[in-house]
């Protein structure tokens, strides 16, 4: 291995991250970049191209477990993809009426947007009907798209929701010996330890006044603005009474862990509050039907000490299952990672917003956002945070409502891939400029693709080619976005200075270069055997750089006289004569290298 100067002095001295101390022989061995594809199961197979408003799934269509066939996973492991995580399979709360197959129809009255909302599950135990052919068969579709991802070659991620549930919530397919949520739970009291839910004694539930369901042109005759709900449980956002308003979770309930939240948040853990054993054995229902992992959604609002109890507990049986928190308190980030056994988290707050900043152009962003992630956010665990530029959650990159531009992605996306050994993640459309364009329906016109309604991604459906996934229907600068993002990804896993190798930001030697700015962030990755020098430009003009190698790396790599460096991402060659003069490369308005030498 190479090491710059001396060890530990010196790695803090020139800002060097070495490989985890900790690690094990045989965790190194078996270390393996996560490149994750996010793919909303109703909309990646979605081939109806109406988009009308608020339209039914007879208008506007729904994906289907079948739709995503072994030609679309083999394309998507082309990509460079080695984990899918299929959104939205969990059942939820939806306006689209399935009693013909006994399941019970819910009150739109407390449903958002006619398809509904993911995350306002109605059954652990079951999956969506709308992504079925044949819904009276739909789990067994869905094991079946598990079966063919495997084949593949590829692991799956699905969503665990642990925070909340609709408010319709009733298990009709849960195991037998299963006691469903609820239905042991003391009603007069607001919190107990032995209660799935919090209760708003003698009050009963009202809908946000001013809510819609379904738009003007939706009828049911259970849209009456009421819903039969008393007591009133508390929302999924921490909403303690009876009356949430419309900007509130108020189609979910919040699930009691323990945590008495109006007492100070006082801990009753001891014995375990039901909730945690109902919980668990959730995860294990589905992480025996060949699941390899699961993106639990709102991590933080959900007890640190579960989460350290049931990780804990499920891979004693499934060791290699991983666990993706969606966290966004950075002061908690070590306490989830640590104690809560995780293996990664989000780095939204970090990161993202960064990039995000610099990919608009904003006038206060700098490379000083990036330099902060590594060096004070997540120093020591940078390879456990999860970095993306688009998830559903998200405006996309080529909305008015970000960038605008999908080729202005270029520099954060390298930089989100190449910054640190950990996973990277990429939304169904974004690898094809998916704009956002329009108005769903409950989703609005916000450059988020919405998860509430019935649609289709245009953008995605010119790439799918009517069930081809050939890309037909892409015209060429399309095409060379895909490119881009597979030549990208390919490197991510394929290129052991990206995949594990160690990290050594270049700042210091930028102030001895010429041609930089606040926008142009370089750094190096490099093992024993690899190492790649990268670059990015986010100005929105060209730079013209020369790039000075600080006399550590140069001794520790031997470098002397002519250098070739050769970009991994377009096989462009660049020269120096002599090594000491630097690197003259001219790069254009938002790009960026990856120089192997």
């Amino acid at each position: 291995m190479v090491i710059f100067c001396g060890l530990s002095a010196c790695a803090q001295k020139n800002n060097l991250q070495m490989l985890d101390p900790n690690q094990t022989t045989k965790e190194k061995i078996e270390n393996r970049k996560l490149v994750i594809y996010q793919a909303l199961v109703r909309y990646f197979g979605n081939k109806n191209t109406t988009n009308k408003y608020y339209g039914s799934i007879e208008e506007n269509g729904s994906g289907k477990f079948n739709d995503i066939t072994v030609k679309a996973l083999s394309e998507l492991k082309k990509l460079g993809v080695n984990y899918v995580w299929y959104t939205g399979v969990i059942e939820h709360a939806t306006m689209t009426n399935y009693s013909s197959a006994g399941i019970k129809v819910d009150d739109p009255d407390i449903v958002k947007g006619r398809a509904g909302s993911p995350y306002a599950i109605k059954d652990y135990y079951d999956v969506d009907p709308d992504l079925a052919v044949d819904v009276k068969n739909r789990m067994t579709e869905y094991e079946d798209l598990i079966k063919r991802t495997h084949n593949e070659g590829l692991k799956v991620l699905m969503d665990f929701i642990p925070n909340h549930v609709a408010r319709t919530y009733h298990s009709d397919a849960k195991p037998a010996n299963v006691i469903d949520l609820g239905a042991q739970d003391d009603t007069t009291k607001s919190f107990d330890p032995k209660n799935d839910f919090y209760y708003i004694p003698d009050q009963k539930f009202i809908v946000p006044t001013g809510y819609n369901p379904g738009g003007d042109n939706y009828q049911s005759p259970l849209k009456d603005g009421k819903f039969d709900e008393s007591p009133a449980k508390a929302t999924g956002n921490n909403v303690f009474n009876h009356a949430p308003k419309l900007d509130d979770w108020f189609e979910t309930i919040k699930l009691n862990y323990g945590f008495d939240v109006q007492n100070n948040n006082t801990k009753h853990f001891v014995p375990q509050p039901p909730v945690w054993k109902k919980m668990r054995d959730i995860l294990a229902f589905w992480a025996s039907k060949g699941v390899d992992g699961f993106r639990c959604d709102v991590a933080e609002m959900v007890p640190v000490e579960f989460w350290h109890w049931v990780i804990t507990d499920l891979k004693k049986k499934y060791p290699n299952l991983i666990f993706i928190g969606e966290a966004y308190d950075r002061n908690q980030y070590k306490d989830f990672l640590v104690n809560g056994k995780f293996d990664f988290l989000y780095d939204k707050v970090g990161l993202y917003d960064g990039l995000k900043r610099l990919m608009m152009n904003d006038s206060n962003a700098t490379i000083k956002d990036i330099s902060f992630v590594w060096q004070k956010e997540s120093k020591g665990f940078s390879q456990h945070m999860l970095r993306f530029l688009e998830n559903h959650d998200e405006a996309r990159i080529a909305s008015k409502a970000f960038a605008g531009n999908p080729w202005y992605a270029v520099p954060g996306m390298v930089v989100t891939a190449t910054l640190s050994s950990g996973p990277v993640m990429i939304y169904n459309g974004q690898e094809v400029g998916e704009p956002a364009n329009g108005t769903e329906g409950f989703g609005g016109d916000d450059g988020r693709t919405s998860i509430f309604d019935y649609w289709g991604i245009p953008q995605h459906q010119k790439w799918m080619n009517n069930g081809a996934f050939d890309g037909g229907k892409l015209n060429n600068d399309e095409k060379k976005l895909r490119q881009f993002y597979s030549k990208l990804l390919n490197l991510a896993t394929t290129n052991e200075a990206i995949s594990k190798g160690n990290f050594y930001e270049l700042l210091q030697a930028i102030k001895t270069s010429t041609g930089f700015n606040d926008k142009v962030y370089a750094y190096l990755r490099y093992t024993e055997n690899k190492r790649v020098l990268v670059i990015t430009n986010f100005n929105r003009s060209d730079v013209t750089l020369t790039v000075n190698l600080p006399k550590d790396v140069v001794e520790a790599f031997n470098l002397k006289g002519k250098i070739t460096f050769t970009d991994l991402l377009s096989d462009t060659k660049f020269k120096t004569e002599n090594i000491t003069n630097g690197l003259n490369i001219t790069m254009i308005a938002t790009s960026a290298v990856i120089l192997e030498f």
